[in-house]
């Protein structure tokens, strides 16, 4: 029987492994066998004890089978969750155990099948059987009874509670088992939901579920949040393969801020849009620049070119990895993050004398994309993401000026470009680069106006260029601003109550106008 001390302490004298990581289970095993501890196991994780030379006995030999089903059932057995559930001050539950002829379990020590980490790698009928049951069982019924069980939920435990139990005879604290078995709840709860996630998803599309689960962890604790009296952190799933920012890898500079995090998004997405080399510069979740460019240095260039001023602190993304060339033009000017699929030696010794710049490599094969998430005071929006490359097929010319197609091309930058710029939105451009941005405005003639007098400020001639508007044109007065300006194109979704007034304006002013039937908000 276990030994339990007033203040908790309990001596080990029985513990049952059963894991998917074997080598971890054998090093737990090895440190319990030294300690005299009896050593049951099942199936794999017996035979892997055994091999390493260790004594074990056999959970079948309690049971009376092994691997019944084809290994579906091998610890779902009452002789195992009585040893387990078996309340060590009660009386009554340890006759029980007594009359049964069965010794109560003191550890139990679990790694999962990993469903939530290999699933979607595999076919359908293996990934049913990658849903552990019996595993679960046994975390949740030692978790339960923490007073008396030690539980170990997942293999990662394994090597630090061999070191403890070596240095303290044995021996676990109520406080340490209290603590292990939140965790295994934890464990069990995010493993749940990734389960729950995977079955609600709907042929392969996202889909909005009538419940959701989200299964995060903190990867790391930030400086601060937004701001230095907020605490911030940067939590992703614990599930699936990673995705997006999580994919990606830091090889210098400071440790990333918030406000980087919430850039960093941005910078990996909008350069990605594009199929020749792209840059964009960032600031504050919008871009002061994009550009195009027959090599990824020029690009950059005619990006910054759109506004060198609010360039000074940004953050850069690109599309393809950098070279020496482009890191040279980077370190012409302040910049806080590059982000890019990779960077070669050159560049890299070029970039980090920059001590504090980050610098941020995230493969585009490792690129996909989740369910976005927006917080509220009192809940949580979810929407399926604003993704995919332009489908430019479907665009409709509703002036009587088609567009030349040299403005078609610039129409479809522009239009790329203005999806990520905060509503309300106009981008101004040419082919190659963004003239004049107004992003955020109460009002589209103001965001308008703001796009013409950053072009003029960057000193950038906005005649014979293309506008890209995020959403319709509710009066013809951005319209006219945009005309006034030398603006020849306009890319739009349509749909307001006036469109006709305002295709009545373009053709007045002898624009040609596209209509894409898709809005882009960005709030």
């Amino acid at each position: 029987m276990s030994a339990a001390s007033p203040g908790g302490e309990i001596r080990i004298r029985r513990a049952l492994i059963s894991a998917w990581r074997k080598p971890e289970a054998v090093e737990l095993a090895q440190a319990l066998v030294q300690l005299g501890v009896s050593v049951s196991a099942s199936g794999g994780t017996a035979d892997a004890i055994a091999a390493a030379g260790l004594p074990v006995d056999r959970l079948s030999a309690t049971t009376g089978f092994d691997n019944l089903l084809g290994g579906r059932v091998k610890t779902l057995h009452p002789a195992i969750h009585a040893a387990i559930l078996a309340r060590r001050d009660d009386q009554s539950d340890m006759e029980q155990l007594r009359q049964g002829g069965i010794e109560p379990i003191d550890m139990v020590a679990v790694d999962l099948y990993p469903f939530p980490t290999i699933a979607q790698s595999v076919g359908a009928a293996l990934e049913i059987e990658l849903i552990d049951i019996g595993g679960v069982a046994l975390v949740r019924a030692a978790a339960k009874n923490y007073a008396h069980v030690t539980i170990l939920s997942h293999a990662g435990q394994f090597p630090g509670m061999a070191k403890e139990l070596l240095a303290n005879g044995g021996k676990t604290n109520l406080d340490d088992r209290r603590r292990l078995a939140g965790e295994a709840f934890a464990f069990t709860a995010h493993y749940d939901a990734a389960i729950a996630n995977r079955f609600q998803a709907s042929g392969g599309e996202m889909t909005l579920p009538e419940s959701l689960d989200i299964d995060l962890t903190r990867r790391e604790v930030l400086r601060y949040g937004e701001n230095p009296h907020q605490p911030g952190g940067w939590f992703v799933p614990l599930s699936g393969r990673p995705v997006g920012i999580a994919a990606g890898r830091q090889l210098g500079g400071k440790e990333l801020s918030f406000t980087n995090f919430l850039d960093l998004d941005i910078a990996l997405r909008l350069p990605r849009e594009f199929s020749a080399p792209a840059a964009t510069i960032l600031k504050h979740t919008t871009p002061c620049g994009v550009g195009l460019g027959a090599t990824t240095a020029e690009a950059f260039r005619n990006a910054r070119s759109t506004d060198p001023q609010s360039a000074f602190g940004g953050i850069v993304g690109l599309n393809r990895p950098v070279d020496a060339e482009t890191a040279e033009a980077i370190r012409e000017g302040f910049i806080e993050v590059v982000t890019a699929p990779g960077f070669d030696d050159p560049a890299l010794l070029i970039l980090r004398k920059s001590k504090n710049m980050r610098l941020f490599a995230c493969d585009e094969a490792q690129f996909a994309e989740r369910l976005d998430f927006r917080s509220l005071w009192g809940g949580v929006l979810v929407q399926q993401p604003d993704t995919g490359f332009p489908e430019f097929k479907d665009l409709r010319v509703v002036t009587h000026r088609q567009p030349e197609a040299a403005e078609l091309e610039a129409l479809k930058f522009a239009w790329i470009a203005v999806r990520y710029v905060k509503s309300n939105a106009i981008v101004i451009a040419d082919g190659r680069r963004t003239i004049g941005i107004g992003a955020g405005q109460m009002s589209r003639v103001d965001a308008a106006h703001i796009a013409v007098w950053k072009a003029g400020q960057a000193g950038l001639a906005t005649a014979g260029t293309v506008a890209g508007s995020d959403a319709f044109f509710p009066f013809r007065d951005g319209l006219d601003l945009l005309a006034d300006a030398g603006v020849t194109a306009v890319i739009q979704p349509g749909g307001s109550v006036r469109d006709e007034e305002v295709i009545a304006a373009a053709d007045e002013r002898g624009l040609a106008m596209v209509f894409t039937g898709r809005r882009h908000f960005r709030h």
